[in-house]
């Protein structure tokens, strides 16, 4: 049987020639179709899934009608490249016999390092005395002191909990809420204490999501949770767009209940010239970045990499990860 592989991943694109010789060299026909944008959307991945027994993905839209042409014509798995799992119709893959891999764990300080960064900038303002100083200003911003603070992290994973011990180490108090229990033994020696969904909106001067994208937490800050908040409050978020209800964000950032944000993902990616969220210069925005870090990166190419061969029977040993979903 051919071994086909689709690598519709920008990371591991940019890198291909580094593992060139070793996946080629195996007789694995690789196919890395142009990416115009972050991912590739339904029609696209529908077209270039055909004929390929394996996937590494990243960000790309892959439901039912994607996953049916592939199945079709051969398609066995799906490697994520990271974490987030939210564009894979896993329901679908299952009923299918597709088998869904991604790469957890991988990321947990990198992410927490960025959302450390974004809560630091919100506090001091440091993005608006750069603007300022490079368009020929000399702004001075009157920032706030993060040991009289308390942040509140939304998911408690790897990432969350990372998080937490940065947070903690600038002094301030911090408190963490996620669906599944926590042992508090572990949030102690984070610094943190789990509380609930509405103690942490109603106590916390900064709020970092960094939970996962589920129905559950589809728009779960939305009016009401915002409402639900101090006065002032600043939002960080590092998960993914959707969790944050944009319009009710814009109208919160209009109230003044929200003081400011810093959102390196959105509703939509790249964010709309015409987005609202536009017009308030005081906020910082990413790119769907806080991965990204050369070391990070590498490791998790590596990873893919070898899941690949490993899937592929070429390796000499199973899969290195359990599939989310069993073929």
């Amino acid at each position: 049987m051919t071994h086909t592989l689709l690598v519709t991943c920008g990371h591991l694109m940019r890198h291909y020639q580094r593992f060139r010789t070793e996946i080629e060299g195996h007789g694995i026909q690789v196919s890395i179709p142009p990416v115009d944008g972050q991912q590739l959307d339904s029609a696209e991945m529908e077209k270039v899934i055909v004929g390929q027994r394996l996937v590494i993905a990243g960000d790309d839209i892959i439901g039912r009608p994607v996953l049916e042409a592939g199945k079709a014509t051969g398609l066995e798995a799906i490697i994520k490249w990271g974490i987030g799992t939210d564009g894979i119709d896993k329901a679908a893959a299952a009923e299918l016999g597709i088998a869904v891999y991604n790469t957890p764990g991988v990321f947990s300080e990198e992410v927490a390092d960025c959302a450390a960064a974004y809560v630091v900038n919100l506090a001091r303002g440091l993005h608006r005395m750069s603007a300022s100083v490079w368009s020929g200003g000399w702004l001075k911003v009157e920032g706030t002191s993060l040991s009289r603070c308390t942040a509140g992290v939304i998911g408690l994973g790897g990432i969350g909990r990372a998080t937490c011990r940065r947070l903690a180490a600038f002094g301030m108090t911090v408190i963490g809420y996620d669906p599944a229990e926590i042992d508090p033994a572990l949030m102690q020696r984070e610094g943190a204490a789990q509380v609930s969904l509405d103690r942490l909106l109603a106590d916390s001067d900064f709020i970092v999501v960094t939970c996962a994208l589920t129905p559950e937490s589809f728009h779960l800050l939305s009016t009401d949770a915002f409402a639900r908040m101090k006065d002032g409050v600043r939002i960080v978020n590092v998960a993914r767009g959707p969790i944050i209800d944009e319009p009710a964000l814009v109208a919160a950032l209009e109230s003044g209940k929200v003081a400011t944000a810093a959102l390196d993902v959105f509703e939509t990616e790249p964010l709309p010239m015409d987005s609202p969220l536009r017009k308030f210069d005081h906020l910082m925005f990413g790119t769907h970045n806080g991965s990204n870090t050369a070391e990070a990166v590498d490791r998790v190419n590596r990873l893919t990499v070898d899941l690949a061969l490993d899937l592929f029977g070429l390796s000499g040993q199973p899969p290195r990860l359990v599939p989310l979903v069993a073929a």
